[in-house]
């Protein structure tokens, strides 16, 4: 952890309470495990050990002792309250990955909010619009909170059982350790130069290989969310019965195809994806797997118990769409954004949410100065209510997941290939590629429009886009 940063004075915000719904953990089962109680989600990072089946690791940050951060449940259209209170040295935020929040609550410093400080509280409140499976993380010294484990999972339910026998979310993300369980950095400039720096131990619920129990011939949800700073997941599913119901939280609208392992699902850090899978009759074990080198590792293994359900996945419920506005493509004003890598320069100076010595990557041929600077202006404006296509030119020969906070958008046309057109917050850019997104500028404010990549992002990949 870097040393402790000097106070600074702070805004005041007032906000309303409401209730919330939380779960820990792994959730089986369609309904949520902890009832609504009008008290707030109390959320305090802090230093934490876990043992990757190696020594004990320490200097770890999370929400639990010796544990991951929790799976967080609420429910759509029901408000929810979250106080979080900073138990780290160092300053810190939360951001709630592809909620459509107001934009006080998105969690970015400076741009939404003041960092906080040691045991200093600041209470999150919002009404979740969209079901769908969701993340959190820190956005303040996001680099280092994040590698040390500080990313979690959150699920907002749809208000009616889809018919699902068991719901597991699935944290994806490596750590970088040496042969004694101790951390190695995080960054390095040569990987933040390049595809990012890589971890070596990976990890499923801060887990290697976890098996879970599942009902035989049921029907199971796993969402699969890459919390990971770095790492393009290359997944394969197994060959079962079963279908991509969600993408980025979304319903899809258009089929997203099975992967095989001569052609894995692509899903880069801050995506997410929903399956469905009928699960064998009889007591076997099965496996999702993940590519690294072109060789399959085991992502989790779902060993089937009991006596058959006999389920169907057609008997399973449709999800229903999320209440999002559909861009008119006829009269959608084109803003370019061009994305590509820089030659070093100074730097940037984010204030008490830290720093970093190096520029690689820009935005527009402008690299991101730091989350304090406040003479940086919007990459665009918007205007509220209306329709835009966004034009994300990658001139680098490195992929980028780029992710746009408080609006979801539509993949409308790629250079280089066919991409589904379903709601989602990251699309990630392949090497030279051009994709247009489409969306209907609908939620005021100043949004973070960043690499997440982190080590891109800190290093210059990053900016904002105002709606007023």
């Amino acid at each position: 952890m870097k040393s402790k940063l000097p106070t600074i004075g702070r805004r005041a915000f007032l906000l309303g309470s409401g209730a919330a719904l939380a779960a820990g953990g792994l959730s089986l089962g369609t309904g949520l495990l902890q009832a609504s109680t009008g008290e707030p989600i109390r959320m305090r990072p802090r230093l934490t050990s876990h043992a990757f089946g190696k020594p004990e690791t320490h200097g770890l940050i999370s929400l639990r002792d010796g544990a991951p951060p929790p799976v967080i449940r609420l429910r759509q259209g029901v408000p929810a309250v979250i106080d979080l209170t900073n138990g780290l040295d160092d300053y810190t935020t939360m951001h709630w990955h592809g909620i459509r929040v107001p934009n006080a609550m998105d969690g970015v410093p400076y741009l939404t909010q003041f960092p906080l400080i040691r045991d200093e509280t600041f209470r999150y409140a919002f009404t979740p619009p969209d079901a769908g499976t969701y993340w959190y993380h820190p956005h303040c010294l996001t680099m280092e909170q994040m590698a040390l484990g500080l990313t979690g999972v959150l699920v907002v339910e749809e208000p009616f059982d889809i018919g699902f026998d068991a719901d597991i979310a699935l944290n994806l993300k490596d750590f970088r350790l040496d042969e004694d369980g101790r951390l190695l950095p995080y960054f390095t400039p040569r990987g933040a130069a390049r595809t990012g720096t890589l971890g070596n131990t990976p990890t499923t619920n801060w887990q290697l290989d976890p098996v879970y129990d599942v009902p035989a011939g049921g029907l199971v949800r796993l969402r699969l969310v890459a919390t990971d700073t770095t790492r393009i997941f290359k997944l394969v599913f197994p060959d079962l019965p079963g279908r991509i119901i969600a993408w980025d939280g979304h319903p899809v609208n258009e089929p997203v195809p099975w992967p095989r392992e001569d052609a894995p699902l692509l899903l880069a850090p801050g995506q997410r994806v929903d399956i469905a899978l009928r699960l064998p009759d009889d007591e076997t074990e099965i496996a999702l797997h993940r590519l690294i080198a072109h060789a399959p590792q085991p992502l989790v293994r779902l060993r089937t118990t009991g006596a058959s359900l006999n389920r169907d996945l057609a008997a399973l419920r449709p999800l229903s769409e999320n209440p999002l506005s559909m861009p008119d493509l006829a009269t959608a004003r084109t803003h370019e954004l061009v994305f590509g890598w820089t030659p070093d320069g100074d730097g940037q100076n984010n204030g008490l949410c830290g720093s970093n010595a190096y520029t690689f990557w820009s935005i527009n041929r402008t690299p991101w100065p730091g989350d304090a600077v406040d003479t940086v202006g919007p990459l665009a404006e918007l205007s509220l209510g209306k329709s835009y296509v966004l034009r994300l030119r990658n001139e680098s020969p490195n992929q980028h997941p780029i992710h746009l906070h408080g609006l979801a958008f539509l993949p409308i046309r790629s250079t280089l290939r066919q991409l589904p057109r379903n709601w989602t917050d990251t699309v990630l850019l392949l090497k030279n590629e051009v994709i247009d997104i489409a969306l209907v500028a609908d939620n005021p404010g100043d949004w973070a429009f960043h690499c997440h990549v982190i080590e891109h992002q800190k290093t210059g990949l990053a900016g904002f886009i105002r709606v007023a």
